[in-house]
């Protein structure tokens, strides 16, 4: 069995564009919706996924993106014209 380790904390973050965190959240739902776990809900998991970066200002918190269904999530233009930049 694959080893998760992660620390809870609030929304936000630096690092990461908003369709990277969309994601990573994706790929974390359908992992803990997996292992069918009897604890576990049979849909929309809760957690929070703090990521921390090698510069201590970078670092990214992943929520489930359910928790966005009515709201604009935040985002940060440096990273979005980053990793668009990284395509070319």
């Amino acid at each position: 069995m694959q080893k998760i380790t992660f620390t809870i904390l609030d929304k936000g973050g630096i690092m990461f564009s908003v369709q990277e965190k969309q994601y990573i959240a994706s790929e974390i739902e359908k992992l803990l919706l997996s292992l069918k776990h009897p604890e576990m809900p049979d849909e929309r998991p809760s957690f929070k996924l703090h990521v921390i970066g090698k510069a201590s200002w970078s670092w990214a918190n992943i929520v489930p993106n359910w928790e966005y269904e009515d709201k604009d999530p935040s985002i940060n233009p440096w990273n979005e014209k980053a990793r668009d930049a990284m395509k070319e």
